[in-house]
């Protein structure tokens, strides 16, 4: 115990070293000069780039003017720094320093990022406003706009990273009324430039590792707001919390080849939207691709829009272990649940789905129908269809109004399907979907294997189509007794009749499966975080 004290002591003693050697950085376009020593609040730089030639050391700070436009932008490269005494950047009130919500804003028309972080570690970005609408003179030289890029281009890692408190709107790479082609909302994530929030790109031979991106806003971006791309799964322990993305014309949240992902807290609402002639118009709340180990829930996934996926939140092709729970998601067009091909272990439980999949193939250029559920075995163009393995579908609340048709799929290549414990609140008849990367019509040998598909609650005998395989073995029907439906208070969809949703039935591995365990499929607490009490009820909410 005599070792451990000292230990502490001699590291804040350390730590306090290390900040005096620091310094503090300031600028104000209005009182600086690039010609001060920028050291102090009464003499401070004029403009950003008045950063470049700094080498930065371990525990500086750079303080910019709140409540200001400052133009240009703020380039890391190659900066180090020291676990526990970052680099910190962020905005500083001149008429009170007791002002900590006010920010900075950094207007970067016409370049490439408003902060780029290259190849760096230990840095923390909070309090910062940035804009970047357009382009200067007639044609934008960068290939993309980004609020915040974080990338690595050479070996090695860059980690501890955090960016906290961030207000991101309007970043496009175009100017107002470009207009983008019919076709090329058809590709699959775009072809031409566009504005982004947050990228984090990481190259083939290096990591990027333990990035927070939390408590912030990005509004009317032309594309995805946060996205992560990564290369053979290099990019690892970032957590995504309580930010609120609004109007992206892409996806709100994606990633690519990531591991040990958090997305919790956050509210994801209008995803893919096409109000700017500018913006990609289509994309899901949030959607995964190649990714393995990533824990999504307590976040709202609201009125995504788009031809083709669109979903609340789906899983892209090729990852495995992604867990889906306790999230919000009402009026997206895609639908709910959407599953695509060569996934592993993947869970959707303790959601609340209300609305969602109302898109209709072929109207309004839709080349995909909505879905309410909807397991694909689409694992890349030119590739054999392989649907997903050990797929677990449990304790959902799912409701539409009978102003659409609701729609299933179920690929017959799929090989382990747990759907159990679901109310299934389904106004109107329900349809099997042909097409759309799935295609029963077709005769096939294959046919979905291993299946646990029982005591689901249905609002009638049509709320599951009665053409399709697999089909409940014990089947309920009734009422569960909503009030208010079809708005977003949750309390509306505790059910009022409680002798159907005492009727669910415990939670076990699928047989076959080596990876989940009863204690991994069982939680202890239901949407609105009550304990279970290892009830076996049905639906999203304990009676």
């Amino acid at each position: 115990m005599e070792k451990q004290t000292k230990y502490v002591l001699l590291s804040i003693i350390l730590a306090l070293h290390l900040k005096s050697l620091a310094t503090d950085y300031y600028i104000h376009p209005f009182i600086g000069s690039n010609e001060n020593s920028g050291l102090t609040s009464k003499k401070p730089f004029k403009t950003l780039s008045a950063l470049e030639k700094i080498n930065f050391k371990p525990g500086d700070t750079i303080f910019i003017a709140a409540n200001t436009i400052h133009y240009g932008n703020i380039e890391i490269t190659d900066y180090s720094g020291k676990k526990g005494n970052p680099l910190v950047i962020t905005s500083f009130n001149w008429t009170s320093n007791k002002d900590t919500t006010s920010k900075a804003i950094i207007n970067f028309k016409g370049l490439a990022n408003g902060l780029l972080l290259e190849n760096s570690n230990n840095i923390i970005i909070s309090n910062l406003t940035l804009t970047g609408n357009g382009h200067n003179g007639t044609a934008n030289p960068n290939g993309m706009s980004c609020g915040v890029l974080l990338k690595t281009n050479r070996n090695g890692t860059s980690q501890n990273i955090t960016l906290n408190g961030l207000s991101i709107y309007d970043v496009f790479n175009k100017n107002t009324n470009f207009q983008r082609g019919a076709n090329e909302v058809m590709t699959a994530n775009g072809t031409q430039a566009y504005g982004w929030g947050i990228r984090i790109i990481s190259s083939e031979d290096s990591k990027i590792k333990n990035v927070s991106i939390k408590n912030s806003s990005i509004q009317n971006v032309s594309h995805t707001a946060i996205k992560l791309t990564g290369k053979q799964r290099n990019i690892s322990e970032v957590e995504i919390l309580n930010n609120h993305v609004s109007y992206s014309g892409g996806p709100g949240i994606q990633m690519s080849n990531a591991t040990q992902v958090l997305v919790r807290g956050n509210t994801v609402e209008y995803s893919g939207s096409n109000n700017d002639s500018r913006k990609w118009g289509r994309g899901s709340g949030l959607w995964t691709w190649s990714s393995t180990d990533i824990l999504i829930e307590k976040n709202k996934f609201l009125f995504a829009n788009g031809p083709a996926d669109s979903s609340g939140a789906h899983i892209d092709f090729n990852c495995n272990n992604v867990i889906i729970q306790y999230n919000l998601s009402a009026y997206n067009a895609g639908g709910f649940c959407e599953i695509l091909g060569n996934n592993y272990n993947c869970i959707y439980r303790y959601n609340i789905s209300i609305n969602d999949g109302h898109r209709v193939k072929g109207k309004n250029g839709a080349f995909q129908e909505g879905k309410i559920f909807w397991l694909s075995g689409y694992q890349g163009k030119n590739n054999k269809r392989k649907g997903p393995v050990n797929t677990y579908f449990y304790n959902n609340t799912i409701y539409t109004n009978g102003s659409y048709t609701p729609k299933i799929a179920i690929e017959q290549s799929s090989k382990g399907i747990f759907i159990a414990n679901n109310i299934f609140a389904l106004k109107g008849k329900t349809q099997l979907v042909m097409g759309d990367q799935y295609n029963p019509e077709k005769k096939s040998d294959e046919i979905a294997k291993n299946i646990v598909f029982s005591n689901n609650l249905y609002l009638t005998e049509n709320s599951w189509p009665d053409n399709i395989y697999p089909k409940d073995q014990n089947p309920i029907y009734g009422d569960s007794g909503f009030k208010n439906e079809g708005s977003l208070t949750i309390d509306n969809y505790i059910p009022k009749n409680k002798t159907f949703v005492k009727q669910g039935i415990k939670i076990l591995p699928l047989p076959q499966d080596d990876f989940r365990t009863a204690e991994d499929l069982n939680v202890p607490k239901d949407y609105l975080d009550r304990p279970t009490n290892n009830l076996e009820f049905i639906g999203a909410i304990k009676p």
